[in-house]
């Protein structure tokens, strides 16, 4: 790394949460986050709404961070914003506002990749945190994606294994609604989980071919399993909800470590990272601690507020980016469907 002293701000406006952040040589001085509420009593993100709130909470939230660095705007070195991907009207506040400020401050402008954020989160100078060896395999888990990433260095990675359907964080949520639960019905799955058994209820996995994953058939058993039971007794979801989402959360965590197991098998590599919102999940970090003793794995867990949405991970994309010159045009465009 640079000696110098380079301080980049990180945009993230993919989906629903506003974020931003400042990044000083690998170390973060501030990641503020402006979370959208709104979305909770339509039990899923409403893309019109969450625009319009990136417009309103954009400008607040960048002043806030550059605040926390307690740093001037004239000390940036370069903006880093959230090209894709994500919804539409999401991308285009960031952007917008990423190219703008960078124009007005004469620095450069550095597109970031989303999901590449997530994996080089790892690389973020954090103390008790240790970072990834390379080649290693990133196993990416959010409300929107599922992926299996072999990573070569920063910028030379390949997906060797994706969801066909469903993501597993859209999983959890619609496996909550099915239970009453409330958006975003992950958090009190896992907490749940915690207090039931695991093995009460059987449900069976997805077969799929290969690295790739498939939930949508899980959600639905689970939701034929529920009816059946409730038709016999009304009040099977409360007297039962604990072990209910002990079992499911036990089903979506086998999933997701056969295949990784599969991955590890078929690539040589042990060296296992996971990152995305849903690898907050308790019970999936313990799985993948369980794989070092089991299978030799090397396991690399990022903080928990690198996890979710945010924009200390796109500081961190943009300062490696930085380093090698890898700079945007004014004319880049966001791409709801950017790819690694």
């Amino acid at each position: 790394m640079s000696s110098q002293n380079i301080y980049i701000l990180g945009i993230e406006s993919s989906c629903d949460d506003t974020a931003a952040s400042v990044i000083h040589n690998g170390k973060i001085l501030s990641n503020v986050v402006a979370n959208q509420k709104i979305h909770e009593e339509f039990g899923g993100v409403v893309p019109e709404l969450a625009s319009r709130a990136h417009q309103q909470n954009i400008v607040p939230v960048v002043h806030q961070a550059l605040k926390k660095a307690n740093i001037n705007k004239s000390q940036l070195h370069a903006v880093a914003f959230t090209r894709g991907p994500g919804l539409m009207g999401s991308l285009l506040v960031g952007t917008s506002f990423a190219k703008s400020f960078a124009y007005g401050l004469n620095i450069p402008l550095i597109d970031v990749n989303h999901m590449q954020a997530h994996i080089l989160a790892h690389f973020i100078d954090e103390e008790g945190f240790e970072k990834p060896s390379f080649p290693f395999l990133a196993m990416t888990i959010s409300g929107g994606h599922t992926q299996i990433v072999k990573v070569d260095n920063y910028f030379e990675m390949t997906v060797i294994g994706e969801t066909i359907d469903d993501a597993v964080g859209e999983a959890f949520d619609k496996s909550g609604k099915i239970l009453g639960l409330g958006y975003p019905a992950g958090p009190e799955i896992d907490k749940r989980a915690k207090l039931g058994n695991p093995k009460a209820f059987q449900f069976t996995k997805p077969k799929v071919d290969g690295l790739n994953f498939s939930f949508s058939g899980l959600k639905t058993a689970i939701l034929y399993f529920i009816q059946r039971e409730v038709k016999t007794n009304s009040n099977f979801i409360t007297e039962n909800l604990n072990d209910i989402c002990a079992s499911i959360q036990y089903t979506i965590i086998g999933i997701l470590i056969d295949k990784l197991k599969l991955a590890s098998k078929l690539t040589g590599i042990k060296h296992i990272a996971i990152g995305g919102g849903v690898s907050a999940n308790s019970g999936i970090r313990q799985a993948l601690k369980n794989g070092e003793q089991k299978f030799g794995w090397t396991t690399y867990v990022p903080k928990f507020e690198f996890t979710t949405d945010n924009a200390a991970m796109i500081a961190i994309v943009g300062y490696l980016k930085y380093l090698e010159g890898d700079f945007a045009e004014q004319d880049v465009m966001a791409s709801a469907r950017l790819k690694i």
